[in-house]
């Protein structure tokens, strides 16, 4: 399948619309947020258009796909972020090729991550994955758990905890979606005040960005908007 160079630019331009427009309605920096692409599914040459275009921060879920994309784009300057379901047998690889690892939601698994991180590679920057909506189906920790969590992760070496991540249970409805938000912004600020120097709230995606923006999101997810339906 041939890659549309065109169209992804497209794309990307409308979604830094959306984001600028979001920002600025509510007083917001649009610099001060951060637009993760998820190119899980999609081939190399996507990502390569996209970075082309100007993007630099990628996602991907699934850690040998991911890996081979890595390999087929040594040329380009790309921070990786690793957005999928950690298992324990993946740890390492996801230790050695990624800068940032979105979704940890056990001590076990940061440990891991801890040990096998390279030490001559930068600390992995770390969002501990809150399960905001409380879904059986969704992983990530309970609000009530996170703060314990959150200083157990501190004290490890080779990695920086430096915010949350949430995938709230999808709804179309603007006041839901800020609800949802808020708690995971109240829950950052409550770390903060606890003493974890925490930057970063990754939350909304492309149908709810601008409510997550409104709530204080700083890096939005986003994969259709930009690279069209996944196969």
């Amino acid at each position: 399948m041939t890659t549309d160079y065109k169209k992804i630019r497209e794309n990307l331009q409308r979604i830094h619309k959306r984001i600028e427009l979001a920002a600025t309605s509510c007083g917001r920096d649009p610099a001060t947020i951060t637009l993760l692409a998820v190119s899980k599914t999609k081939p190399a040459e996507a990502i390569r258009a996209a970075r082309e275009a100007g993007q630099t921060r990628f996602g991907e879920n699934y850690v040998q796909e991911a890996i081979q994309k890595m390999e087929q784009l040594q040329d380009l300057d790309i921070e990786w972020h690793y957005i999928g379901g950690i298992q324990s047998n993946k740890t390492r690889l996801i230790a050695h090729a990624f800068d940032w690892v979105q979704g940890v939601a056990s001590l076990k698994h940061a440990r891991r991550l801890s040990e096998q991180r390279p030490a001559d590679m930068p600390p992995l920057n770390l969002c501990l994955q809150i399960n905001i909506s409380g879904e059986a189906s969704k992983q990530g920790v309970m609000p009530d758990e996170a703060p314990v969590l959150a200083r157990e992760i501190a004290r490890l070496p080779n990695i920086r905890l430096r915010g949350l991540m949430a995938l709230p249970e999808p709804t179309e409805e603007r006041q839901r979606q800020r609800l949802a938000f808020s708690k995971v912004r109240a829950l950052l600020e409550e770390l903060q005040r606890d003493g974890h120097a925490l930057d970063t709230l990754s939350m909304g995606m492309s149908g709810d960005l601008e409510a997550a923006i409104e709530e204080g999101s700083t890096m939005v997810r986003i994969g259709t908007a930009i690279f069209g339906a996944r196969t």
